[in-house]
């Protein structure tokens, strides 16, 4: 199995720079937030594309908005059932690109077989590094308990004592773009960093997946979700884990077992965990919530303005590479 993620451009030049030109593409866009309209109808015009643009997200009863266009976006959080691919199909879509990175909400294999490509897009995989370290932080020095505290005027220290960094080992699973990120962040805190990819880069310090957890204190979560790495944090991997270890997952909700996780923090075996991306069909998530020791968010990690940036310019070169015969980026 393979846990890596593609490895994202740093950088990369937005539109800004190129000359006007008129618009000869036509591209729907689907799911479309009022930050993201607002770009796409300023960068639009500068790649050659007419974009039609809906806050619906994609469905079979709204395929028709793709009329007379080959290409369409749809967000990252639409799920796109069998019954919309086709429809898209009849209607003469033969690209769909997903404003993500991965695409595990579509069936790219079915999507394949009707006559529909499927890409996704890179994004700058900073701000969801600078977030992954802001939840070991905060984790680390119990910052739900603080704020609590601070909420009801209560400034007294108590036995919560905060650990650093420099002091435990970060294991880092998927060394893509955005966990390579977390490890440039990390080095400069001091502490001892373990990884574990199957394409493993050249300067980090490689170990098997069981070593890593356990011997990390702090083990964070960068893989794309799979078959094959669905619930890759399940109960016997948590069991091996160091007594007292925390767990980060900025990636996707499904490659942590939340029944498993619930059972770990109440035994005590784990200290805390810090979720972007909670398992949302999970049972037990209700559980989650209200332990003192979870930092829970709505998967807002990517949510940065070069993010959106990056993705709108690159959902646009998506369509403009398909149009032209070059194969768009895809995952």
């Amino acid at each position: 199995m393979s846990y890596r993620e593609p490895a994202l451009p740093r950088f990369r030049p937005l539109a800004s720079s190129c000359s006007p030109a008129v618009a000869t593409t036509g591209f729907t866009i689907y799911g479309c937030s009022p930050a993201e309209a607002v770009l796409f109808d300023e960068l639009a015009p500068r790649f050659g594309v007419l974009p039609t643009i809906t806050a619906a997200p994609v469905s079979a009863a709204n395929a028709e908005l793709a009329l007379g266009n080959r290409c369409v976006s749809v967000g990252r959080d639409a799920h796109v059932a069998k019954g919309t691919l086709r429809a898209l199909r009849r209607v003469g879509v033969r690209y769909v690109s997903t404003r993500s990175v991965g695409y595990d909400h579509i069936d790219v294999g079915y999507a394949e077989s009707v006559g529909i490509t499927v890409g996704d897009v890179g994004y700058s995989p900073d701000g969801v590094a600078d977030y992954t370290v802001m939840l070991m932080l905060m984790t680390l020095r119990h910052a739900r308990s603080v704020v609590r505290r601070m909420d009801a005027h209560d400034y007294r220290l108590n036995d919560l004592r905060g650990r650093e960094l420099r002091d435990l080992t970060v294991g880092v699973i998927g060394t893509g773009g955005v966990g390579s990120a977390v490890m440039d962040r990390l080095w400069g805190f001091g502490c001892l960093v373990l990884a574990h990819d199957d394409c493993p880069a050249a300067y980090a310090h490689y170990v098997p997946l069981d070593d890593l957890l356990r011997q990390s204190d702090i083990v964070t979560i960068h893989t794309p979700l799979t078959p094959a790495t669905r619930h890759l944090l399940d109960a016997r991997r948590i069991a091996q884990m160091k007594p007292g270890a925390v767990v980060i997952n900025t990636g996707r909700g499904a490659l942590l077992d939340t029944e498993a996780l619930v059972l770990a923090l109440d035994s005590g075996q784990l200290g805390g965990a810090a979720l972007d991306v909670p398992e949302y069909e999970s049972p037990v998530l209700s559980r989650l919530r209200e332990m003192p020791n979870v930092l829970i968010s709505p998967r807002v990690a990517h949510h940065t303005d070069r993010a959106l940036s990056d993705t709108v310019e690159n959902s646009l070169l998506n369509c403009v590479d398909f149009e032209s015969g070059r194969h768009p980026r895809q995952g």
